[in-house]
């Protein structure tokens, strides 16, 4: 693929680069944490917060509205006192599974190798 056509730049998009664009998104601490916790089914925010430990309310927010505006993840809100609201994942959403998935395969089997990597240049850097 050439440099040209990963740049597009004529395309009427907001960001240039289509590839920089999706990954800047989804590549964030969360991101894709989020979507693996939503694909089981549909979670209410709590059970997110819970499935997912560390998060703050503020980022696990921040992070849903983030995917939902990508049209990743899909917000359900029924006209209930107090509301109740759901998030589960689109179809978009479904399809970037398959991906992720390998994704995260790879980070598993490799992650050992990565850490002894940052040891050895942390050793060897001057």
């Amino acid at each position: 693929m050439s440099k040209t056509s990963l740049l597009a730049a004529d395309r009427p998009f907001d960001q240039p680069c289509p590839i920089r664009d999706v990954l800047d998104r989804i590549g964030d601490q969360w991101s894709l944490l989020v979507l693996d916790a939503l694909e089981g089914g549909t979670k209410r925010f709590n059970e997110l917060m819970r499935a997912l430990g560390d998060i703050s309310k503020q980022m696990l927010s921040q992070t849903l509205k983030r995917l939902e505006e990508d049209g990743f993840v899909r917000r359900t809100v029924y006209p209930e006192v107090p509301p109740r609201v759901e998030y589960d994942l689109t179809p978009l959403g479904h399809s970037f599974l398959v991906p992720m998935r390998g994704l995260v395969a790879w980070a598993d089997e490799h992650h050992r190798h990565v850490c002894e990597a940052r040891a050895l240049y942390r050793t060897s850097a001057p």
